[in-house]
């Protein structure tokens, strides 16, 4: 197994950033390479998943290199007060990913998940560019902040400075609910996994988000399990994505 940990300069950020890249040392050959971007959530870095789950254990004896960068408390989004961290995510991060580490480039090939803010930000990602994944993975996902938002007015002091008011995420590329119908047309979009704990503080806001999703035509897979919003949940359930893409988002 091979991680690199790279330090550098974002031209998107106008700052120097980190990441965490994982490539198998044993690949078949006889199988393609898969790409994941693996997407860390609100407290957390880019060496979140490897310092708390097993990861790396998880993947080394499959075809999947995994990408884990740094975006601290900014939603994926280019904030209102703040960095351009949707531009470096979208635009800047595959082209760096591409030239340094020649991984694959073909949407059947590429898939997103994260957890927390991750999940939003990896569905963002795949709603927002559908042409460029095979497939969007949420852990505990806070997938409908609009919702969300209006339930926890405590959150304003943060999501104003990072998306302007609840009127401007509402119909934006932020609001995941009114992207998927905008979506779900299309003749390429990406598979979708959405995975929450039943004793999760999100789980209510993942079951509106269930609820609008089932409404489309998205090749989707929900499942739910006794969870809370912690590591030890989400280091069981990372196992349950990396099968997903192995299997090519068809398993029960």
């Amino acid at each position: 197994m091979t991680t690199f940990s790279s330090h550098f300069f974002s031209a998107a950020l106008e700052l120097r950033t980190s990441l965490q890249v994982f490539i198998p040392d044993q690949v078949d050959e006889d199988k393609p390479m898969r790409l994941l971007y693996l997407l860390h959530g609100l407290s957390d870095d880019d060496t979140a998943w490897l310092t708390n789950t097993s990861l790396v254990r998880y993947a080394e004896n499959r075809n999947i290199a995994i990408v884990m960068p740094q975006v601290h408390r900014s939603f994926y989004t280019d904030m209102r007060i703040g960095n351009r961290y949707w531009t470096f995510l979208s635009e800047e991060l595959p082209s760096l990913i591409h030239r340094w580490f020649r991984l694959p480039t073909e949407p059947e090939n590429t898939y997103v998940a994260g957890l927390s803010m991750g999940g939003f930000g990896a569905l963002k990602w795949g709603l927002n560019y559908p042409e460029k994944f095979a497939g969007m993975a949420s852990l505990s996902g806070a997938l409908d902040l609009v919702a969300l938002r209006h339930q926890r007015p405590e959150m304003e002091v943060e999501m104003v400075p990072t998306f302007g008011s609840i009127e401007d995420m509402e119909g934006s590329m932020n609001d995941l609910v009114a992207l998927l119908p905008k979506v779900a047309n299309r003749d390429w979009k990406p598979r979708v996994l959405q995975l929450c704990g039943t004793e999760d503080f999100l789980y209510a806001n993942n079951l509106g988000f269930k609820a609008a999703i089932e409404k489309t035509d998205f090749a989707y897979i929900y499942r739910e399990i006794p969870g809370e919003h912690n590591w030890k949940y989400w280091d069981r359930e990372i196992q349950t994505v990396l099968d997903w893409i192995d299997k090519k988002g068809d398993f029960a």
